[in-house]
């Protein structure tokens, strides 16, 4: 929690009037990108992602072998339950595409994320494209980045009070966000679902509709088909379930620590980039466990700054990249995975219970940053 309030001091102290500050602060990614292009972090590392690939497609076939195999027992929730966790590892691969991170070609990263979403996993490539972008352009800004806007959680204490003076359902659920939190994520996987259909099937735009809507609609639907023919209702329906629960909950507790808690950036205030993904992002400490748990993103951090830098890589570029930042004097969040939780948890609750939140960062004036 110290290191989060720091992170919000810092950038509040990058709001400066001087031309000289400014220009410091844009020359700093620049000697950053260096020194990581020196070490040649940014190059591809394609058998990484072969033998990813390969591995994964051997679990799922286990996974459907046993399936077969098991036939209508409820020991098919142990099945469901490892389907939902190497949904979530293929999930990752995609989101890896998506960044570039696999192949030089453009196309091949954007065709393997599309079919990995749409197909596999059964989420819309279109929807997370939109979302994931914004999101990585404005880490914790309030209005901008959607990981941030107000739905069941809400992230500012202005929503919040408004929410408790209602003295509703709502009211009391704010008051209680931070503890219902993990709870709430046995639904996640649900709500990306839906809300990849709504994407495809609204009015916004989507480069691949014509393709992802069949391949959603068929991925949808034969998933399920097949659970009811092949069981019971009873077991096909808590199959079902728990795949879609486990995968919603890894899902969300991966990507939760990565922001939540960090300070929040108003609207109307420009941060340097670098200053912008360091300050608001926090990465987990752990080993090789939490590197394939987390899919990478245990370095948040360093993802943030090189999006397309392959996932092997990110281990290496961290030591150059907190080096920098110590360099620099801009603060460099860490924590383990069961502290990064309770940090969420507890910055959830505080906004949800007080008047003023603590994580707000209040413009004291404006850096117009040329980045």
């Amino acid at each position: 929690m110290i290191a989060d309030m720091t992170a919000s001091e810092a950038i509040t102290s990058t709001v400066v009037t001087k031309p000289t500050r400014r220009q410091q602060y844009v020359s700093d990614y620049s000697d950053l990108s260096k020194r990581i292009r020196a070490a040649g972090l940014l190059g591809r590392r394609r058998i990484f992602y072969a033998v990813r690939a390969v591995t994964l497609a051997s679990l799922l076939g286990a996974c459907v072998a046993a399936f077969l195999a098991l036939g209508d027992t409820w020991w098919q929730l142990a099945v469901a339950a490892a389907f939902g966790l190497l949904l979530t590892q293929v999930a990752y691969l995609g989101h890896d595409a998506a960044h570039r991170q696999i192949f030089a070609s453009g196309k091949r990263n954007e065709l393997t994320a599309l079919l990995l979403g749409n197909i596999v996993v059964g989420l819309s490539h279109g929807w997370w494209m939109s979302k994931h972008s914004r999101h990585h352009a404005n880490p914790n800004k309030v209005d901008v980045d959607p990981d941030v806007q107000a739905s069941a959680l809400v992230f500012t204490s202005d929503v919040a009070t408004e929410r408790r003076a209602r003295r509703s359902f709502s009211g009391w659920w704010v008051q209680r966000q931070g503890t219902l939190f993990f709870p709430l994520l046995l639904l996640a996987g649900l709500n990306m679902h839906v809300n990849g259909l709504r994407t495809v099937f609204g009015r916004g735009r989507v480069k691949y509709r014509a393709v992802e809507i069949p391949l959603l609609l068929a991925r949808l639907t034969l998933y399920p088909v097949a659970l009811f023919w092949f069981l019971s209702p009873a077991v096909a329906g808590a199959f079902l379930a728990v795949q879609v629960a486990v995968f919603g909950f890894s899902m969300g507790a991966t990507f939760a620590p990565n922001h939540k808690g960090m300070p929040m950036i108003p609207r109307d205030m420009s941060v340097d980039y670098l200053r912008r993904q360091v300050l608001t992002s926090r990465n987990t400490r752990g080993g090789w466990f939490i590197d394939v748990a987390m899919g990478g993103l245990n370095y948040q951090i360093e993802h943030h700054l090189f999006p397309n830098m392959p996932r092997p890589n990110l281990r290496k570029a961290q030591a150059i990249v907190r080096e920098f930042c110590a360099e620099r004097d801009v603060p460099y969040a860490e924590a383990g995975l069961f502290e990064s939780w309770g940090i969420v948890v507890r910055y959830l609750n505080q906004v949800g219970t007080r008047d003023t939140d603590p994580f707000d960062c209040p413009p004291a004036a404006q850096l117009r940053s040329p980045i």
